[in-house]
């Protein structure tokens, strides 16, 4: 069953986008589309299966759903599966883009194309890349952050290091702290990465941050708002929660309402009805033969990839109804519960 907000969503991405008029057409036999999923451990990733899904039916297409629950070799396993399953298009969202370079190849040797979802493939013959502008998410974080926080001490906790995006975050947020570092205005005293993307790795990084520095931590820039909740709570631990400004990403329901509860200063919103809707279109015109002219390229290290980039959203309390709430991502009383409701927005 779909719920009432995912068919919010749908209704939305239907509105939006043109090209599910699609959806009238008939479709000749009935495409299959494989989705090779690194995980569903996180709501984000939920509502992207979700919202492909729905998007595909109603452009009359079928998908197949394996998720690997960040397993390599599982989801190597998967796409091997799925391309015996017959499919016309694989799209992968890989857990390691290096490892997954080898299902691309077994799915070109099917004569299937292959579409990488939101992260990178590398070293391999990829038909096309589908994301945000990824390097934008960092520069979003550290301006949000470097506003409120221009001088002092700063930690950076980034992403899983087999995860090419993580990499384009911290690319992003550097281009913002790198003149303020050299100017002398900010000291990053601490940088790691978080394998797996873990919320709890996050948080002994920041307890480690905090340790190693008296408690004297000025800003921290968290890749996703799954590590930014994990260094609120070593944050909350030492009574610093809400006072230490700290970013986020994905707009994530736990990390809007940290927002609005003023524990964690901002997120990027990436409009998931927005990359499912038009991977789906991708996919279908793939599996149709079609031809697709893309007005980016982004290099895997082997080849230019065409690639589709959507522009991401800074997030903060100030603008959280009219981006977060007003585009259908989460509902007004799930954000704002623990928020007195004559503060609520209206």
């Amino acid at each position: 069953m779909i719920s009432k907000s995912l068919r919010v969503f749908v209704i939305i991405a239907v509105t939006i986008f043109a090209c599910l008029s699609c959806a009238k057409e008939k479709v000749p036999g009935k495409i299959k589309i494989g989705l090779s999923m690194d995980s569903l451990k996180e709501e984000r990733w939920q509502k992207d299966r979700d919202i492909f899904k729905a998007v595909a039916e109603l452009m009359g297409a079928e998908v197949v759903i394996q998720a690997a629950q960040g397993n390599d070799a599982t989801q190597i396993a998967q796409c091997e599966n799925l391309i015996t399953q017959g499919v016309d298009v694989l799209v992968i969202i890989p857990h390691n883009g290096e490892a997954m370079a080898v299902a691309v190849e077994k799915a070109h040797e099917s004569g299937i194309p292959v579409i990488a979802y939101d992260r990178l493939i590398m070293n391999c013959d990829l038909d096309i890349y589908i994301s945000f502008d990824n390097v934008r998410v960092g520069e979003l974080q550290a301006t949000e952050i470097t506003k409120l926080v221009p001088k002092g001490n700063y930690v950076y906790i980034g992403g899983a290091p087999t995860d090419n995006n993580a990499l384009l975050f911290k690319q992003g947020a550097m281009n913002i702290l790198n003149p303020l570092i050299e100017k002398g205005d900010i000291n990053l005293v601490f940088d790691q990465f978080s394998d797996d993307w873990s919320a709890s790795v996050a948080q002994k990084h920041m307890e480690n941050a905090l340790t190693k520095n008296n408690n004297e931590i000025d800003a921290v820039i968290a890749a996703n708002d799954g590590t930014a909740g994990g260094a609120v709570q070593a944050l909350s631990e030492q009574g610093l929660a809400g006072k230490v400004p700290i970013s986020g990403q994905d707009a994530d329901i736990a990390g809007c309402m940290r927002i609005v509860e003023g524990t964690q200063s901002m997120t990027v919103y990436k409009s998931i009805k927005s990359i499912a809707a038009e991977a789906v279109k991708l996919s279908i015109r793939m599996a149709k033969g079609e031809s697709i002219a893309a007005a980016n390229t982004v290099n895997n290290n082997k080849k230019d990839v065409p690639s589709v980039l959507l522009t991401p959203v800074a997030v903060t309390k100030d603008n959280m109804y009219q981006v977060v709430v007003r585009d259908g991502h989460h509902r007004l009383e799930a954000v704002y519960k623990n928020i007195p409701k004559d503060q609520w927005p209206e």
